[in-house]
Order: C-alpha cells, then sequence, then structure tokens
C-alpha cells in the first residue's frame, strides 16, 4: 500500500527553493522589466562594433551605459549590450559559443558550465538577420535579456552575468579590438589616478 501524500506548507517550499538558489549562486530579485526601453532607462548609446567571423559579418554589437560608467568596474554598474544579427544563427549555437567564450575567462566548474549552458539555450531563439538580442546587467542580480525589445527571460545568476559580459568587456576577451570599439568613446573621458 502506497502511503497517502502530503503536499508541503507553502514556507517549506519557499523554503526549499531559497536553499536550491541559495546553493546554486543563484539570485532572487524583482521581476524584470517587461520591455527592453523600461530596462535601459536612462542608459544611452557609447559605443559599437562588427564582429566578422572567417570573413562572415556576424552582427553588430552596441554597448548602452549611464553617464559615468567605468569599464574598469563594468560587473558593478547596471549596463546593455545589444547584438543585432546580420545572418541566420540556432540559438543552440549561439549558447554553445557563449559557454566557450565564458570558459577562455575563467575556470567553470563543469556541472556550472551545464546549467548555464541549458540556461542559455532555453532562453535564446533561433535568430534572422536582422533581430537584436539585448542583455542587461543587473547587478547583483543577473542578467535579463530582450529579443527585438520584448523580454526573453533572465538568468538570475550574478556570476554568470560577469562572465557572461565579459566576453564583450573583459580585458580578457577574445575579441580585444572589439572591446576597444565598444569602449572608445569613454576611455579618453576616463578620470586618471593621482
Amino acid at each position: 500500500m502506497r502511503a497517502p501524500f502530503h503536499p508541503l506548507p507553502a514556507a517549506a517550499v519557499l523554503l526549499l527553493l531559497s536553499e536550491v538558489l541559495g546553493h546554486s549562486g543563484m539570485a532572487y530579485a524583482a521581476a524584470p522589466e517587461p520591455t527592453l526601453s523600461a530596462a535601459l532607462q536612462g542608459q544611452k548609446p557609447v559605443g559599437t562594433a562588427r564582429l566578422r567571423y572567417w570573413g562572415f559579418d556576424v552582427y553588430d554589437a552596441s554597448l548602452y551605459a549611464a553617464p559615468g560608467f567605468e569599464i574598469q568596474r563594468f560587473e558593478n554598474q547596471r549596463f546593455g549590450l545589444e547584438l543585432s544579427y546580420l545572418r541566420k544563427l540556432k540559438g543552440a549555437d549561439i549558447a554553445e559559443r557563449s559557454i566557450d567564450e565564458m570558459k577562455g575567462l575563467a575556470t567553470i566548474d563543469p556541472a556550472q558550465a551545464q546549467r548555464w549552458l541549458a540556461a542559455m539555450s532555453a532562453l535564446f531563439p533561433d535568430v534572422q538577420s536582422g533581430d537584436r538580442i539585448t542583455g542587461v546587467h543587473a547587478p547583483g542580480i543577473g542578467a535579463r535579456f530582450y529579443l527585438n525589445g520584448t523580454l526573453l527571460g533572465e538568468v538570475a545568476d550574478d556570476a554568470f552575468s560577469r562572465l557572461f559580459f565579459g566576453i564583450w568587456l573583459s580585458p580578457k576577451t577574445s575579441q580585444p579590438r572589439m572591446r576597444q570599439a565598444l569602449i572608445q568613446s569613454m576611455v579618453g573621458s576616463a578620470p586618471r589616478a593621482p
């Protein structure tokens, strides 16, 4: 005979969820803004660059940041990075390439890499030329993603967000010329150390 089913009380479910999220490095935060314009409020375009790979134009990248944005501390500030695709790509391929680039910036536990890959694969759609995926870094919360201005979802993990945006903004990026083009307008205006 099977034991009767007893649902967990709501408080126990919330405690269990907070334990799971806490151990996975995920953060719980307020719901993301439903539109890109709301998510980028106060942000202005500060730089653009084009990614070419093996002679093919892949996407144009645009960095959005508030006045006073400091590239040396990008992970501590809110900003947006928009990729305007110039060719058709599969979402799974975008996710795979992203995790490979993230692994080039830091050592990632294999189980963590699999969780992040699964999260990106679930979020990133197949894109056509002209589609725009914009990521918004919310410090202490994670990354929020928008397709053509409409919310796709988020990865509520600050460590993920720092490494993901590091693909373009870290000094260890595999595309230093692209990074330079994205931040060029800020480099000349950055305050100098005494």
